[in-house]
């Protein structure tokens, strides 16, 4: 079950999350480039937000391919807030 405190808590996951709402599916490094994290940093907040069901990933040989999870709610929801919030500047 999501703890939306372990989501919203962390403005990296935060970073992650809207570039992933604003942008579709990218690799970990890019991720990492749009977000202004290390590459580190990115991967283990990934794995949070996967473990939440909120991101999911796709390996094309050795590059992953992260994405947000449009079957979860949850996540349908934090997309539709990121672009609600974005309209309103």
């Amino acid at each position: 079950m999501t703890v939306i405190e372990d989501v919203f808590s962390s403005k990296g996951r935060m970073k992650i999350l809207k570039v992933l709402a604003d942008v579709g599916g990218l690799n970990v490094s890019e991720i990492a480039r749009r977000a202004g994290l290390n590459y580190a940093t990115t991967n283990q907040h990934l794995q949070v937000l996967e473990s939440h069901g909120l991101v999911k990933h796709k390996k094309f040989g050795r590059v992953r391919i992260f994405r947000l999870n449009e079957e979860n709610p949850a996540a349908r929801m934090i997309r539709e807030l990121i672009e609600s919030w974005e309209q309103t500047k």
